[in-house]
C-alpha cells in the first residue's frame, strides 16, 4: 500500500490506544511521522461491532464497500483480515502494527456500514520523519 505496511512488534515506536464507543473513537485526528511505527490498540467499548482501518480515501471507499458487500452477503459477519484493518465485536480489543512510509494525509475509519457516513473517521497526518508531532 503506498501509505505504508504492516509493521512488527519488535519495531514499535510508540503505541496509540483508542475506544469505539457509539460513532466515535474519542480521537479528532492523528498525527505520526513518516517511517514510525505504531501499535494501534482498539477496545470496542460500545454495543456495535466496529473496525478500525487506516488508508487513503481509495482505500477507505473500497473498504466500506467490501464491509456493506460482506453485511448483505453472510448474514452480518465481518470476516476480514486486511493487513490495515482490524474488526472488533462488542467488548473486544485489537491490535494493528503499522509504519507509515511517505507523507500526507490519510485517514483512520470505522467501514461498517453507515459508521463513516456517521462521522466515525477522522484524518492522520504523516509529516517528515524529522518534524515533532
Amino acid at each position: 500500500m503506498s501509505f505504508g505496511k504492516p509493521g512488527s512488534a519488535a519495531e514499535v515506536d510508540r503505541t496509540i490506544e483508542l475506544t469505539a464507543d457509539g460513532m466515535s473513537y474519542g480521537i479528532d485526528s492523528l498525527q505520526v511521522r513518516a517511517g514510525e511505527t505504531i501499535r494501534f490498540v482498539i477496545e470496542n467499548g460500545g454495543e456495535l461491532n466496529h473496525d478500525f482501518t487506516i488508508g487513503d480515501q481509495a482505500t477507505q471507499a473500497e473498504h466500506r464497500a467490501k464491509m456493506t458487500e460482506m453485511m448483505a452477503s453472510s448474514s452480518g459477519m465481518m470476516d476480514h483480515d486486511d493487513a490495515n484493518a482490524v474488526f472488533l465485536k462488542p467488548g473486544e480489543t485489537g491490535e494493528l502494527i503499522w509504519t507509515f512510509s511517505k507523507t500526507g494525509r490519510f485517514e483512520f475509519a470505522c467501514n461498517v456500514p453507515g459508521h463513516y457516513e456517521a462521522g466515525m473517521h477522522g484524518p492522520i497526518t504523516v509529516a517528515e520523519a524529522d518534524v515533532d508531532t
